[in-house]
């Protein structure tokens, strides 16, 4: 059985890389013909080659965004996500394809062009929640409907859901917030690609998908002492029209997790479950004075809340995966932009 790293090593190891983080990218080397496309935690370049065809190219960085604002970097969190990713796109594959074509370097992804469809999948198992999107933010403000599905009255916070629910976002540009929608107001407002028909099938061939990649990940999180709680998927339509899974999945980012064997007591306690996720650093810059529900400007995460999330994300990452994590201490030159350059992306 593989001995993991502990959460002191991991503590320590990111006090020691807090300089050693992959924040901004020089753009000034980008080679001739690349199209740049920056986001909130990942970096986008498209190729074309001379026939037409194109590939994108992905790199994680160490940023981190809660609240739509990036409040700071994490030293290995771009490898921590690219880790959890790949092993969940692998496990997955047979269910939907996803954009995976190779992995030249640990934060670093060749993967299928396509176009990105502007909605997020957030599939929910609990009513819980922070954000202004959220579910309980919503319930606990009297709504009872909330993106097209019917709310049972008398529900907790932090109570399981009678099913997991398809409660869709449109995607929001980086700075701005994401909107809580409905399946209706999707096809209502054109938000998928064609005419009303063919959205109509592609909305229901991306509720089919997220449902079933919930249920699946929820089986193996549970196996791990975990539960998924809730998460988000995106999605892509290549050149002939097949939908593919993007970006990432079931990674500390997108999804929350709460120890399964402690969230009754804190349940029957109403107590916040122990958080696996992101939510730890909501947490931390709520506790700095930040209202999600009236918005602002959002506190930078500081050096302790780094070194403490960059621990989180790594104890997860080998639970996740079940191997122990080995740390990529190059600089950022040799594991960003020497295989970037590799790969034609940079002079």
């Amino acid at each position: 059985m593989a001995k993991f790293m502990t959460e002191k090593e991991a503590k320590k190891l990111a006090e020691k890389h807090l300089d050693n983080v992959f924040d901004s990218m020089d753009i000034s080397r980008l080679a001739t013909g690349v199209k740049y496309q920056k986001g909130k935690v990942r970096e986008n370049f498209i190729m074309t080659d001379s026939d037409g065809s194109q590939e994108r190219v992905l790199v994680t960085s160490d940023r981190v965004s809660v609240f739509d604002s990036v409040v700071g970097t994490i030293p290995f969190k771009g490898q921590v996500l690219d880790e959890i990713a790949h092993w969940w796109f692998e496990q997955t594959k047979f269910i939907v394809p996803n954009h995976v074509i190779d992995r030249p370097s640990p934060v670093v992804t060749l993967a299928k062009q396509c176009t990105p469809l502007k909605v997020e999948m957030v599939v929910r198992g609990f009513l819980t929640g922070t954000s202004s999107t959220s579910i309980w933010t919503a319930y606990e403000k009297g709504a009872r409907t909330f993106c097209g599905q019917v709310l049972d009255q008398g529900m907790k916070r932090n109570e399981k859901l009678p099913h997991a629910m398809v409660t869709p976002s449109t995607k929001a540009e980086t700075g701005e917030h994401d909107q809580s929608v409905s399946p209706d107001d999707i096809i209502r407002n054109d938000v998928l690609p064609g005419n009303k028909d063919v959205q109509k099938k592609v909305w229901r061939e991306l509720n089919s998908h997220s449902l079933v990649l919930f249920g699946m990940g929820s089986l193996l999180a549970d196996r791990m002492g975990l539960i998924l709680v809730d998460t988000k998927y995106e999605f892509g339509l290549t050149r002939d029209g097949k939908v593919i899974l993007i970006d990432e999945i079931h990674t500390p980012d997108s999804s929350r997790y709460w120890e399964r064997d402690s969230y009754p007591e804190s349940f029957r306690k109403d107590a916040d479950p122990k958080q696996l996720s992101k939510q730890f650093a909501r947490d931390r810059v709520i506790a700095k004075g930040y209202d999600p529900s009236k918005g602002g400007k959002v506190p930078m995460l500081d050096d302790k809340d780094r070194v403490d999330c960059a621990a989180l994300y790594i104890m997860m990452c080998q639970r996740i995966t079940g191997k122990t994590f080995v740390p990529d201490t190059r600089g950022v030159d040799e594991r960003v932009y020497k295989p970037l350059k590799a790969l034609g992306v940079m002079r």
